[in-house]
């Protein structure tokens, strides 16, 4: 007798869906390889349903395929789910592809400042693609890409899915990024009450992710939205070395 098919006939149909449904993705794919079993098992919509709902919170109820509890018990290998997974796990890459490319236009000749509805539209945009905390862990909490992106992701993860800090701290450590250091700074025009001419208000941050995770990145970059409204902020600029250290 083959191994697949003493795993089929050994255990129940639902005991080894609710394995299979503890594996990641990645592990589920490798298992659909080894036979022809697995690979029609690992395709249930009942694994793939709580997978797609697990990453996409922020997904209204019309954005997925009916539930795989209201089809027929006996085709759990509908399919549906798989399928949306896949399609928006693209999507999501091209979005966070194009976000990179976006800031990269943005600020040409390796410039270090750029403006803050450049930064605020890549929030929005990843708003309206609905985003998931698994998305920014797999696409933004990379260690070789810029670290602006880095706090882009992390910043859209307070601002926009309420994480946790402390889940936030070990998701940067996870991704081994955690120690990489941010120099951010704003200036800000601030009127005098009886002076006609202004005066410009300086506030500057060097601080490592998990920091900045650890307070609150809207203690630090509520400014971004507070200034875009009142048209205050004068300019931001943010790179990955203390301009003051090289200043001296």
């Amino acid at each position: 007798m083959k191994q697949s098919d003493l795993t089929q006939n050994s255990l129940p149909e639902d005991v080894v869906i609710k394995i299979a449904s503890l594996l990641q993705v990645r592990d589920l794919c490798s298992l659909s390889c080894c036979s022809r079993f697995w690979r029609e098992l690992c395709g249930s919509d009942c694994i793939w349903e709580s997978l797609a709902r697990e990453r996409w919170p922020l997904l209204a109820c019309f954005d997925f395929p009916a539930s795989s509890s209201s089809t027929s018990a006996n085709a759990p290998n509908f399919k549906e789910w798989r399928k949306l997974y896949i399609e928006r796990n693209h999507k999501m890459a091209a979005g966070a592809a194009a976000a990179a490319k976006f800031l990269k236009a943005c600020r040409p000749c390796n410039a270090k400042s750029f403006k803050v509805r450049d930064y605020l539209k890549v929030m929005e945009d990843l708003r309206a693609l609905k985003f998931g905390f698994k998305d920014v862990q797999l696409l933004f909490f990379k260690p070789r890409i810029d670290v602006l992106l880095n706090m882009i992701g992390l910043h859209y993860c307070q601002a926009c899915l309420e994480i946790p800090s402390d889940h936030l701290v070990e998701a940067l450590e996870a991704c081994e990024i955690s120690d990489r250091h941010v120099y951010i700074k704003w200036f800000k025009d601030v009127p005098r009450r009886y002076e006609r001419c202004m005066m410009w208000e300086r506030n500057s941050h060097w601080i490592s992710l998990a920091d900045l995770a650890a307070v609150g990145v809207e203690h630090i970059l509520g400014v971004f939205h507070q200034g875009d409204a009142a048209c205050e902020v004068f300019r931001v600029v943010i790179s990955e070395f203390d301009l003051r250290r090289r200043q001296r």
